[in-house]
C-alpha cells in the first residue's frame, strides 16, 4: 500500500488501473476529462496494460464499453453533465444486455445556461435506466468504490453496469491523500458468464417479443435487489482485506439516541458532519444518514435507521421538476403505510454549484430556514 496527494479524478484513473480493467472507452468532457487523460498517459508509458479507445461521441464511447464488455473484457469510461445525457440510448442498452461496465460520473449541473459547477442533476436524471449508483463523499472512497462496483456488477446474480458518481470540481479537482492498494487480491478477472464467440455465432440483442421482453426486465428488477446482499458482502469483504471500511449502501453517523436527522447524498456530507457536531455540543440530538447507494434503493436499510427517530431532513443536490428532491421522494416513499413514521421534510440545495456550508443544515434543524426550496440561501 502507497499513499499519495491526488484529485478525485486521478483517485479514479488509479483505481482503474488497480483494477485490472482492460478496455478504456473515453470522449472528454468537463470536469471528467483528467480522468481519461491520467489514464491515457499510464496506458501510453506501459504503466496499465489496457486498450484505450478514443471515440467520437459519449454515445459511441458507451456503445464500445458495451460492445467490449459482451466481448469478455473489463472495461471502464468516464463522463459528466451533457455526456451522461447524451449516452442516455445505450445507458439502457447496457443494461438489458446485462454488461457490468463501471463509469465514473463527475457530477454536473445540466443547462442551459451552461454551468460546470456540481449538483447531482445529472446522475439523478438517469436513475431509472437501471444502472446501479454510488455516491460518494471523498477521494479515498472513490478509489475504494471503483473496486468494489466492479465486484459487485461482475457478480453471477447481479451482472448489472454501475455508476460511480462524485461532485464535480468539490472532488474531482481538489487534492486528498488517497491510500492506493493492488485490487488484485480483492478482484479477480472478469470471468462473463457468456460472451462474443466468433467460432459460434449466435444472434444478440434482436428483437424480443411481449411474451418474452416483460420477463426479462422483471430479472434486471431482481438482480438490482440481490445487489444489495451481495453489497453487504462485498464491504465485510474490502475492509477485511484492506482494513478500511468503506460502506456502499448507508453510512449512520451519530445516530444513536438521535431524534433529528440529516439525510444527504455525495460531497455535502462532509459539511453535514461537521453541522451534526455542532448541534450535538448545542444540545439537539442530531445525527446523519449519507446514501451511498441510490439505485437499488436500500429501502429497509434506511427504514431500520430511522424508524424511532423524531424528525428527518432530507437534503437533495437535484430536484425533480413539478415534483421535489429525489433523495425525498424515494424516503417519503419507503415509509408509506407504516405507522408512526418519522416527520419527513426535504430540502432542495447547492443547485449549479451553490455552497452548501454546515450553518445551512444547522439553521434548517434549528427552525431558522423552512425547509423546501431553500431561498434564504440562494442569494
Amino acid at each position: 500500500m502507497t499513499e499519495k496527494l491526488l484529485t478525485g479524478n486521478q483517485a479514479v484513473a488509479h483505481a482503474v488501473k488497480n483494477s485490472g480493467v482492460e478496455v478504456i472507452s473515453a470522449y472528454p468532457i468537463t470536469p471528467s476529462t483528467p480522468v481519461v487523460e491520467e489514464i491515457a498517459e499510464m496506458v501510453e508509458s506501459g504503466e496499465m496494460n489496457a486498450r484505450l479507445i478514443l471515440v467520437e461521441s459519449e454515445h459511441s464511447a458507451m456503445s464500445a464499453c458495451i460492445g467490449a464488455s459482451l466481448g469478455g473484457s473489463r472495461t471502464f469510461t468516464a463522463t459528466s453533465s451533457h455526456g451522461l445525457a447524451y449516452m442516455h440510448e445505450m445507458l439502457h442498452y447496457a443494461v438489458n444486455a446485462r454488461t457490468p461496465v463501471v463509469m465514473a460520473v463527475a457530477n454536473r449541473a445540466i443547462g442551459p445556461g451552461w454551468n460546470i459547477w456540481a449538483d447531482l442533476s445529472d446522475s439523478m436524471s438517469q436513475r431509472d435506466t437501471g444502472w446501479i449508483q454510488f455516491y460518494c463523499e471523498s477521494n479515498q472512497e472513490i478509489y475504494d468504490t471503483i473496486a468494489m462496483a466492479y465486484r459487485v456488477a461482475e457478480h453471477g446474480d447481479v451482472l448489472l453496469p454501475a455508476m460511480v458518481c462524485y461532485d464535480g470540481f468539490v472532488l474531482s479537482h481538489t487534492s486528498m491523500p488517497v491510500k492506493l492498494d493492488d485490487f488484485g487480491e480483492f478482484l479477480e478477472g472478469y470471468r462473463p458468464v457468456w460472451k462474443v464467440d466468433f467460432g459460434n455465432p449466435e444472434t444478440h440483442g434482436n428483437i424480443v417479443p411481449p411474451e418474452y421482453f416483460m420477463e426479462l426486465r422483471h430479472e434486471v428488477f431482481a438482480s438490482h435487489l440481490r445487489a444489495l446482499d451481495i453489497m453487504e458482502r462485498v464491504q465485510k469483504e474490502f475492509f477485511e482485506t484492506f482494513s478500511r471500511e468503506t460502506p456502499l449502501i448507508v453510512e449512520n453517523y451519530r445516530l444513536d439516541n438521535a431524534d433529528s436527522v440529516l439525510v444527504t447524498a455525495g460531497a455535502i456530507s462532509s459539511e453535514a458532519k461537521i453541522a451534526v457536531d455542532n448541534l450535538r455540543r448545542s444540545g439537539i440530538k442530531a445525527g446523519l444518514l449519507r446514501i451511498r447507494c441510490f439505485r437499488p434503493f436500500p429501502a429497509q436499510h434506511i427504514i431500520g435507521a430511522l424508524n424511532d427517530v423524531e424528525r428527518v431532513y432530507v437534503f437533495d443536490r437535484s430536484v425533480s421538476i413539478g415534483s421535489e428532491g429525489q433523495i425525498f421522494q424515494e424516503i417519503r416513499s419507503a415509509f408509506y403505510g407504516l405507522s408512526s413514521p418519522p416527520e419527513i421534510h426535504g430540502c432542495v440545495v447547492g443547485l449549479g454549484g451553490r455552497d452548501v456550508t454546515s450553518s445551512v443544515f444547522e439553521k434548517v434543524v434549528f427552525g431558522k430556514i423552512k425547509p423546501g426550496w431553500l431561498e434564504e440561501v440562494m442569494v
